[in-house]
């Protein structure tokens, strides 16, 4: 079985999280509740029908532009903005769901937040 890909949206309430291809649905305040309550979610599914149990190591999360960064407040949109060469307020109306990007400016916003990452990830600070 490959990666079990799971939606995430923002709720008035929190995140509600669906599996895209089970039956299964959960919610909770951050993105380690979600993911832990996905997994509980999913392995009573799958305790039912027979199947093997997972971990969250199986999941493969996916979120819109808004809940990303209201999950990863850490990202400074401004700077972000600038890096990909789009307009400020634009990145701003996109992460406060007033306007949903195209799917083009989605990947570049995306291929943004990944070049970031790469970058922090192959970081080492000076002992």
């Amino acid at each position: 079985m490959g990666k079990i890909k799971v939606t995430i949206a923002k709720t008035d309430t929190g995140f509600s999280a669906g599996a895209d291809k089970y039956p299964v649905y959960t919610a909770g305040d951050s993105l380690p509740e979600i993911k832990s309550n996905m997994v509980e979610a999913m392995n009573l599914y799958f305790e039912y029908k027979n199947k093997p149990a997972i971990t969250e190591d199986d999941l493969k999360l996916t979120l819109d532009i808004h809940s990303f960064f209201t999950f990863y407040k850490v990202i400074n949109a401004k700077a972000l903005s600038e890096r990909i060469g789009m307009n400020q307020s634009l990145l701003a109306q996109y992460i406060g769901g007033t306007k949903k990007p195209s799917p083009s400016q989605t990947k570049r916003i995306l291929e943004g937040v990944r070049q970031v990452g790469k970058e922090l990830s192959e970081m080492s600070f000076l002992l």
